[in-house]
């Protein structure tokens, strides 16, 4: 067991990488068509406040074709999916503990193989500030939650309420056990959790420790730059994923870049690509909620325009394989390189075809290289945050399914599906 710290690290002791260029126009990049789309779901009252967000992929052990894709909607709960995009099971959040407390919310999910004998679908609930924990047997999950396990962020439910809980979330395996690493909505704290064996085959966890990404950012002009937020709002992490292989997590804080740091949060991070919007000064007004931008200095990065989001990674051989991330400002993905300083290789939109629309303001997505059924060449998935056909005065998403062959194939990048395994 590791000890409970925390670690605070100031902008001063941060590496600072990138640099300014102009964007790249997103209706001139490929355009990769989906081939599956999961059923419509709507937030409001009559949907069950069903507001799709991140997926993850179940890999059968034995018939890959009986994978299935497990995605939060947040009030509206976890789903799951086969791979042709059918619902198989819905487990709806959890219901507020009291009058005046928040209901559950699923905002993240992730698959960890191997879990005492079994899979695990791990969830960040960021409106109660807990980890909810389904063990996958078959594809069916059950609810496997140790009734005990206790706040991640927080020590009181009216703590809860002031909504800094659990938010994005990824899972990583080393010999000390299974973590996942869980960030911290409205702050910029990324949380390092142990999963536990709790009483009668449940599981529990155990927050290890913390560490808390900048805030604000001293710029090549020597003037200091915070990102317009709400009061009292900070600039929080979401999407975020492990390299399994080099213990290494990606982290994307989502008004200023991609981080690269140890996934045991020690160590000094590394910012390795900016968004657009880096260095842009704002005003916040409290009548409209928006903040008003003034004059672009020019620090920003080339590839994402913010939210910075949803990150995955395809694995190839001898260490190679790229980092996706979705760059949900301008509903495109940027592509890098795995290894080395992870450089920038390709940038892509997944587009409509035959009576499937194309994926908008995305904010998870997840890929795997083994062959599933009929993406005999791997699976990238999806959010769509603006799923059509639109309906009057109802807020749509859902979720696109792209064979990672088609992706690679306009974009030039290799497959490879002999040479990594999540079960190994």
């Amino acid at each position: 067991m590791r000890p409970l710290s925390r670690l605070v690290l100031t902008v001063v002791t941060f590496s600072l990488i990138g640099g300014m260029a102009t964007p790249a126009m997103s209706h001139d990049l490929p355009s990769v068509d989906p081939e599956v789309e999961t059923p419509a779901l709507f937030d409001d009252e009559a949907g069950h406040n069903a507001n799709g967000d991140d997926p993850a992929i179940w890999l059968h052990p034995s018939q890959s074709g009986k994978s299935v894709v497990i995605t939060t909607a947040k009030e509206g709960g976890l789903f799951v999916y086969d791979l042709d995009g059918r619902q198989l099971q819905h487990f709806p959040a959890p219901a507020a503990p009291g009058p005046d407390d928040e209901p559950g919310r699923f905002n993240n999910v992730d698959v960890t193989y191997g879990f005492g004998g079994r899979d695990l679908a791990v969830v960040s609930d960021r409106g109660r500030d807990i980890l909810r924990i389904y063990a996958i047997s078959d594809g069916r999950l059950t609810d496997v939650t140790d009734p005990a396990a206790p706040f991640v962020f927080n020590a009181t439910q009216q703590e809860v309420n002031e909504a800094q809980t659990a938010y994005g979330l990824t899972t990583w395996k080393d010999s000390t056990g299974t973590y996942a690493l869980v960030s911290r909505r409205h702050r910029t704290s990324v949380g390092l959790v142990k999963l536990l064996p709790g009483p009668g085959g449940t599981v529990g966890y155990q927050l290890v420790r913390t560490l808390d990404l900048p805030a604000s950012f001293t710029l090549p002009n020597g003037q200091t730059w915070t990102p317009c937020m709400e009061p009292d709002e900070l600039a929080q992490v979401e999407g975020m994923v492990v390299d399994q292989e080099r213990d290494v997590l990606y982290a994307a804080q989502e008004d200023v870049g991609i981080w690269r740091m140890r996934a045991d949060l020690t160590g000094t991070p590394v910012l390795m690509d900016k968004v657009r919007e880096y260095g842009v000064p704002g005003s916040y007004d409290p009548e409209t909620e928006e903040c008003t931008p003034g004059a672009d200095p020019g620090y920003g990065g080339r590839h994402l325009s913010a939210d910075a989001e949803g990150l995955t990674i395809y694995y190839r051989e001898d260490g190679k394989g790229y980092l996706i991330a979705s760059s949900q400002g301008d509903s495109t993905f940027a592509v890098y390189r795995r290894e080395g300083t992870n450089a920038h290789l390709r940038q892509f939109r997944i587009g409509q075809d035959d009576g499937i629309d194309g994926v908008e303001n995305s904010d998870g997505s997840t890929v795997l290289n083994v062959p599933m059924g009929d993406f005999d060449e791997g699976l990238f998935v999806a959010h769509d945050g603006a799923n059509t056909p639109a309906v009057p005065d109802r807020e749509n998403t859902n979720f696109k399914f792209t064979g990672w062959g088609d992706i690679a194939e306009e974009l030039d990048l290799d497959v490879d599906t002999d040479d990594w395994n999540p079960r190994d």
